[in-house]
């Protein structure tokens, strides 16, 4: 019997990428570049978006 697999939803910012290294221009003494690590600040990191809430949305009376 087949296994179906849960697919989580990509993040639309980030496109599951969710922390990046930006570098500064700078570098240390030891030669290596100046970074700086920036998250995501639409999925916080995780890369990936909650699912919406699949339900049934009742207007009027």
């Amino acid at each position: 019997m087949p296994q179906h697999a849960r697919t989580t939803r990509v993040c639309r910012d980030c496109d599951g990428f969710p922390i990046v290294a930006i570098t500064t221009g700078t570098r240390h003494t030891d030669g290596t570049r100046t970074t700086l690590r920036v998250t995501c600040s639409t999925c916080q990191g995780t890369g990936h978006t909650a699912a919406p809430a699949i339900g049934l949305v009742r207007f009027g009376k």
